[in-house]
């Protein structure tokens, strides 16, 4: 190799201290711009308070500044404060001390809308729609959930007297506060003798350890031959519980995620830890467009180790890594600081998390910015968005109707209704509703007001309008006014005609009010077509090992 002369190593030193000093330049100038912008943001802060016409609270003046800086970065960087951060590691753990009931406003008052199975609401025969009067002898007339919630919620073994109205009736109820665990897996269950169901909503901790007793409960059953996992509708939670979950289906020391951020030394890769329930039971992993973060790490690892079928709609594409910073005062700071990636090497993440359809799901990505990945097998998958499913099934979507009807409270108020009418009902999965059943439901709305505007209507409105501004309305109005009545009495005729659509949501509300989640599940067998076409692909072995070939 060629020397340098003394004059071209004089000239490469020069030009690595000129390197070193414009980093430095660099550095400095990032501080000076935070500096300057922090000092900027103080004397904005100071001037508004001291000088602005009417009092501002410094509190909520600054909670408003910082939730804006936050919401510019990513819909997951969050603040909270003090009195939040309980609410926050609910949402972690999934315990608190109270009586285990979902409610809601109803009216002047909060009323339970399903006491969770076992819990202290459910011992005391709570029942959905039975209003909540007074509590701890205060009464509760316009307050809102939260207010009821944190009356309601205390220490594990303390009484609480509460005063419900049920159909006009009021009755007084004692009950005792336990600690309250909102299971991950409300259910499990065969759907027929050979196949069975597992439904994880979250993933707080523990819900590695009831998937596994879950799956062992199932094997039990010398028939079964095949497992559905539902996933659909969960929002994920904690990483260390999305790997326990795939490390019941798959063996140890098998890479689930990594993770990779601005922050190098940060980067991590997560394997499995523990001995598998079961490596070779075919599985279908139900997902959609609310499946996301935890939910995609299983789906995708299942995917991408060709473990088993995903089923469903495109996930949710949320694979941005969340890290909790502890701040002064008790407050915290939620913050992104990385991103998901499953084993194949595909980013979960969505390409533009800003850019969702209505439902919340991923926007549509061209091809062009999409790039391909391998399975374990060798089979094509893709970035850019949420997990795609192996088997793609069309979301249902509701009647107009049946949305307004749900809407309206009136599928849920009917089922209150029914409950009080009849003493009990057969077991969940065979109960039908009769054509008595059928005729009382529009019996118990032709009264009541469940319109909606359709798409027709809107347009007429926008006519009536631009007829009003250039002085024709008057010539059209009698027509205007047929249509109006034509369109109304078209909606009435609307129940009729999606009957079977409302009859099947009737039957899951009546079934939840007197099984609560155990029987919104078990009704779900022969109401839920995804739910028949996982089963339909679990019993085609070919089928199954055709999808999974490369």
């Amino acid at each position: 190799m060629k020397k340098l002369s003394r004059r071209g190593r004089n000239i490469l030193v020069g030009l690595t201290i000129i390197g070193a000093g414009a980093g430095s330049l660099s550095f400095v100038d990032e501080y000076f711009e935070i500096s300057k912008n922090l000092d900027i943001f103080t004397s904005i802060y100071k001037e508004v308070h001291t000088y602005y016409v009417d009092d501002v609270e410094p509190g909520k003046l600054m909670r408003t500044g910082i939730d804006a800086m936050l919401s510019s970065l990513d819909p997951y960087t969050n603040y909270y404060s003090e009195a939040e951060t309980e609410d926050y590691r609910f949402q972690i753990t999934g315990q608190y001390g109270g009586i285990g009931a979902v409610i809601s406003v109803k009216g002047d008052y909060v009323i339970i809308n399903e006491p969770y199975f076992g819990s202290p609401a459910a011992k005391a025969d709570l029942r959905a729609g039975d209003e909540l009067i007074e509590a701890a002898g205060q009464s509760l007339k316009g307050l809102k959930t939260d207010e009821v919630s944190k009356i309601l919620k205390g220490s594990p073994g303390t009484e609480v007297k509460v005063k419900i109205r049920r159909n006009g009736v009021e009755m007084d109820k004692v009950l005792t506060r336990e600690q309250i665990h909102v299971k991950n897996v409300p259910y499990f269950g065969m759907i027929n003798e050979n196949m069975g169901y597992i439904r994880l909503q979250g993933f707080t901790s523990g819900a590695g350890d009831e998937v596994k007793d879950a799956l062992i409960e199932l094997k039990k059953n010398s028939n079964l031959k095949g497992v559905v996992l539902d996933l659909r509708g969960n929002p994920g939670g904690l990483l260390h519980e999305a790997i326990n979950v795939v490390n019941v289906f798959v063996d140890r020391n098998q890479l689930v995620v990594s993770t990779k951020g601005k922050v190098t030394e940060l980067n991590r890769e997560y394997k499995t830890l523990n001995s598998p329930v079961d490596t070779k039971i075919p599985l279908v992993v139900l997902a959609n467009s609310r499946s996301a973060s935890a939910s995609e790490i299983v789906s995708g690892t299942i995917q991408d180790l060709d473990r088993g079928v995903v089923l469903g709609q495109r996930t949710f594409g949320k694979g941005l890594v969340q890290t909790t910073r502890p701040l002064k005062y008790g407050t915290q700071l939620k913050i992104t600081t990385q991103k998901y990636y499953t084993p194949s090497g595909r980013c979960i993440q969505a390409l533009d998390y800003s850019n969702r359809n209505e439902d919340g799901s991923v926007g549509t990505i061209p091809d062009s910015l999409k790039k391909a990945f391998k399975t374990r097998n060798g089979r094509t998958v893709y970035d850019g968005g949420g997990i795609e499913p192996d088997v793609p099934v069309k979301a249902d979507r509701l009647s107009n109707i049946a949305i307004s009807l749900l809407r309206k409270q009136l599928v849920f108020d009917f089922a209150v209704h029914y409950r009080n009418e009849h003493n009990s009902i057969v077991d969940a999965r065979d109960f039908r509703m009769s054509e008595q059943d059928w005729n009382d439901f529009l019996d118990f709305i032709k009264d009541k007001d469940y319109a909606y505007q359709t798409e027709t209507e809107k347009e007429l409105e926008q006519t009536a309008e631009k007829a009003k501004a250039e002085g024709y309305f008057e010539a059209i109005e009698p027509n205007y006014t047929k249509m109006l009545e034509a369109l109304n009495h078209d909606k009435k005729a609307d129940v009729v005609k999606n009957r079977k659509e409302i009859q099947g949501l009737l039957e899951e509300e009546i079934a939840r009010v007197y099984y609560l989640q155990p029987g919104r599940f078990e009704i779900a067998f022969t109401h839920d077509d995804e739910i028949a076409d996982a089963v339909s692909v679990l019993n085609e072995p070919q089928k199954m090992t055709e999808l999974l070939k490369p």
